[in-house]
């Protein structure tokens, strides 16, 4: 998983659909949805949905780029998308990269 191995750049821009084909497949339990990058993740409790979101908190934190996050009793949907680029950007691959890195 390459992606999980790179830092999120302040200078980004939107990727092609061809590009977003490409990164789909280092992360292939994530979907594009109305331009949004999305996965929904499933927990046996509430602790370990907490323990997970927390988790995602602070790797949004260390790399500067944050995701929507719906989160439920045992269950969360961590979404991705590049406001400032109007797309998704390499950095939202980067960050779904990371968080399958806390889910496995």
């Amino acid at each position: 998983m390459r992606l999980a191995t790179e830092k999120c750049h302040a200078k980004t821009s939107a990727l092609s659909l061809t590009d977003i084909d490409q990164f789909l497949l280092d992360i292939p339990d994530w979907k594009v949805d109305a331009g949004v990058l999305t996965r929904k993740f499933s927990f046996a409790d509430f602790y370990d949905t907490m323990a997970f979101v927390n988790a995602v908190a602070w790797v949004s934190h260390q790399q500067d780029h944050h995701p929507d996050m719906a989160v439920g009793f045992n269950k969360c949907q961590i979404s991705y998308s590049t406001h400032s680029v109007g797309g998704l950007s390499r950095n939202d691959f980067i960050c779904a990269a990371r968080v399958d890195q806390l889910f496995t």
